[in-house]
């Protein structure tokens, strides 16, 4: 008999809101680190309507770049999805996430933003960009 139980990206995406949502940042951070294509799904996760799962994401990523875990960089490609195409609230959060990554290929990302229609997105570009 097969015991093997798959869960799809999808699937993985709600669990984590979810538990994000009532406040387990601890676990999601644990998930993160034992299965890195999570990393992946991280702009999927944010792009959600609730504060406080974005919230807890922006928490996920300090904690973890302060942790100096490296693949927190293949995060980048979904985050910066979101600048161009999400609602202020979450391109604020992804570009807060780019600002926190840090690398030249998350700030790069940022650079377009101190351009931006929206005060908040140049203010949070600028708060990371080197002047």
């Amino acid at each position: 008999m097969d015991n093997t139980f798959t869960v799809s990206d999808t699937e993985m995406q709600q669990v984590v809101a979810e538990f994000l949502a009532q406040g387990h940042v601890d676990t999601v951070m644990a998930l993160f680190r034992h299965d890195h294509h999570m990393f992946e799904l991280a702009g999927a996760i944010l792009d959600d309507e609730r504060y406080i799962v974005r919230l807890g994401m922006v928490l996920l990523f300090e904690e973890l770049v302060q942790a100096g875990v490296k693949e927190v960089a293949r995060a980048i490609p979904s985050l910066a999805a979101l600048l161009e195409e999400a609602p202020v609230y979450v391109r604020g959060e992804a570009a807060t996430i780019l600002g926190l990554i840090g690398t030249e290929q998350a700030l790069a990302r940022l650079r377009p933003l101190l351009h931006d229609p929206e005060p908040q997105l140049r203010e949070i570009a600028a708060d990371f960009l080197p002047t």
